[in-house]
């Protein structure tokens, strides 16, 4: 089958974020042969999950497909392991946006599209919906974290993840600073 990196990004974020573009670009000069998808996520979760389901369906069958989940897009990943068996890196993820995103109820704006949207309680159910409570499959999981991201508590990725790979760098931030160091070993990781 021909390898498919699927790279799912976060909240209020898109396809032009950094880490998308490093690994867009590592697949583009080291390793042509892969096809790379970096779809723009709708806002409201129960609509970006039957989104990125009819995605990976399309591909499923006829692609080796593997993910690359940043933040909420890890826990959409997580998700999707669940339904489709990916092998999935994960980058400063999202563990419990259900709480998190209680902060940002309300209106928001994405900073990389413009787009206005509100974000609602039914929102936050959608996304509790779709929580993986335990990790059956943990040898398809790589973790990485940095205990300096200001968004989320990483003890709680470090938690849920236990049983998985792991590499959990000291400092950084949200955006997992260096992140050009890894686009090669994730490659490998996801067996692509």
């Amino acid at each position: 089958m021909k390898p498919l990196l699927l790279y799912i990004h976060g909240f209020n974020s898109s396809p032009n974020s950094l880490k998308a573009q490093l690994m867009a670009e590592y697949c583009r000069h080291e390793r042509a042969d892969i096809r790379v998808e970096i779809p723009q996520m709708p806002n409201y979760p129960a609509e970006a999950v039957a989104f990125i389901e009819a995605y990976v369906q399309q591909f499923v069958g006829e692609y080796q497909i593997g993910l690359v989940g940043s933040s909420l897009g890890g826990y959409i990943s997580t998700w999707l392991n669940e339904r489709f068996q990916l092998p999935a890196v994960l980058v400063n993820p999202a563990v419990k946006p259900y709480e998190l995103l209680q902060d940002y109820l309300g209106e928001q704006q994405n900073p990389y599209t413009g787009e206005r949207y509100w974000l609602e309680p039914k929102h936050i159910d959608e996304l509790r919906q779709i929580d993986v409570a335990s990790i059956p499959r943990p040898e398809q999981f790589w973790l990485l974290q940095q205990e300096g991201d200001e968004v989320l508590d990483y003890r709680q990725a470090v938690d849920k993840y236990a049983a998985c790979r792991q590499t959990v760098e000291p400092e950084g931030d949200h955006s997992f600073v260096g992140f050009e160091r890894y686009p090669a070993d994730i490659i490998k990781f996801l067996g692509l």
